[in-house]
């Protein structure tokens, strides 16, 4: 029989969530929020204070601040306590990123794979590899890792498994690794690529505040992250984002990315003597043409390349145009390494966007968050996963009458009393709370996603 639902008062998740976003506080700044009684708020600032999630800062006396009256306690959210790990676990690349619980990157720890390596176990070794060298330079260990969240090229289903593919590609771009972290962290969370880039977009890049939006990782390959009413989806096997369907799309033909497609039709200009003799992309050296250099003579007004920014448009405004008949979004935001150079193929798609669409065409637009797009959104993700269950495994971890955690070493002591077998816990009627005002409160997933 699994254990009983572990209770614990509303009061407590109202005031994390709030010092999750706030800077340092009173008491009295916590109580204007989350609509608690000042006993009830000081009780649970005080236990999470001894569980090592809040730190109390010197008073104004001490700091020099103080004036007349009695100085207000202060606090602010113990952002040392613990580390979040973001991975973009690509064919090619691992980027792994270490954040304290702010989401404060500490250190940008980057790999290059071997694209022929075919190695299940030897991907997966080179990963873990990555991570603890990451760790490392941020001079943190595993122990102290509270949530975990890797990006990979593949479907991904609810248990971060991926589906087999005809050629293995899947399996082997994520070879286990909801298991192999496991072992470090209770909380992990596998993702395909381009649903990570939609965590991005929605928290700190061109789809904050909206609902229902697609980003469209364009690279190599086409893969989308799609958010509708606010849901990122999934599907049963994780392959709501998979592009294959543009297979059979009429001027698409395929999921190439829009950086594979400019490299290609610029070599099969140059082939055919499609381009002006002694022009800018007539003459560069075959070593040096791909998407990004080909985008760059177009900003720089070859004409050649030009062309090819025209022809770009027109193939993604069908993209678009598909897209917007399946998912209705407001927006499509191109984005990852790509995007940086993408501005001309947006407008050019904004100009060849059918007008008779029978939905409102959603708004195109290029992504301003960089190469970087898919770590960042994976350690957004690992953020609301550690927002969600830290009380649940904490509130277990630290017996009363032990010295409060501290610091960086928080979370390896919490980690010699946890109970990670614990299941959601259960609200309680909180009885600080002031009549008529309901608690500002997370309900947790119910563990990993």
């Amino acid at each position: 029989m699994p254990p009983d639902p572990v209770a614990r008062p509303a009061s407590i998740d109202s005031l994390l969530a709030f010092a999750w976003d706030s800077a340092e506080f009173t008491a009295t700044d916590a109580m204007a929020v989350v609509r608690l009684t000042r006993s009830t708020t000081i009780d649970a600032i005080d236990t999470l204070v001894r569980l090592g999630l809040l730190q109390e800062l010197p008073n104004a006396r001490e700091t020099g601040d103080y004036r007349k009256g009695r100085p207000a306690r202060r606090f602010e959210l113990r952002a040392d306590a613990g580390v979040l790990v973001g991975v973009d676990a690509g064919p090619q690349h691992i980027t792994v990123t270490v954040a304290d619980l702010r989401s404060r990157p500490l250190v940008t720890h980057r790999a290059m794979l071997d694209p022929d390596h075919a190695v299940v176990a030897d991907r997966r070794d080179a990963i873990g590899a990555t991570v603890d060298a990451a760790l490392e330079a941020a001079g943190r260990g595993r122990a102290e890792v509270l949530a975990i969240c890797a990006g990979v090229a593949a479907p991904v289903n609810a248990r971060g498994i991926s589906p087999s593919h005809p050629n293995g590609f899947w399996r082997q771009t994520n070879p286990g690794l909801a298991e192999l972290f496991a072992a470090w962290t209770p909380v992990v969370r596998i993702e395909n690529d381009a649903s990570l880039a939609a965590i991005a977009e929605g928290s700190v890049g061109a789809a904050v505040g909206c609902g229902n939006y697609v980003t469209l990782l364009a690279g190599a390959r086409l893969g989308a992250g799609v958010v509708v009413d606010g849901r990122v989806l999934r599907g049963a096997h994780g392959g709501v984002g998979e592009m294959v369907a543009f297979d059979h799309v009429a001027g698409v033909g395929s999921p190439i990315g829009l950086g594979h497609r400019a490299e290609q039709w610029a070599r099969e200009a140059i082939e055919s003597k499609e381009v002006a003799p002694g022009g800018a992309l007539a003459s560069m050296p075959a070593d040096r043409i791909d998407g990004q250099a080909v985008l760059e003579l177009a900003r720089d007004g070859d004409a050649d390349a030009c062309r090819i920014v025209e022809r770009l448009g027109r193939t993604l405004a069908r993209i678009v145009s598909v897209l917007g008949s399946m998912f209705d979004p407001e927006r499509v935001i191109v984005c990852g390494a790509i995007s940086a150079g993408v501005v001309d193929v947006v407008a050019a798609a904004r100009r060849a966007l059918p007008t008779d669409l029978d939905l409102p065409a959603p708004q195109i637009l290029a992504s301003r968050l960089g190469a970087d797009i898919v770590v960042r959104g994976a350690v957004a993700a690992a953020a609301e996963d550690a927002r969600s269950t830290v009380l649940d495994r904490w509130m277990t971890a630290v017996p009363a009458g032990e010295p409060q955690p501290n610091g960086p070493g928080a979370l390896e002591m919490v980690r010699r009393h946890a109970r990670w077998d614990v299941p959601p816990f259960e609200m309680v009627e909180d009885p600080g709370i002031e009549p008529g005002k309901a608690p500002q409160v997370r309900i947790p997933r119910g563990g990993p996603v």
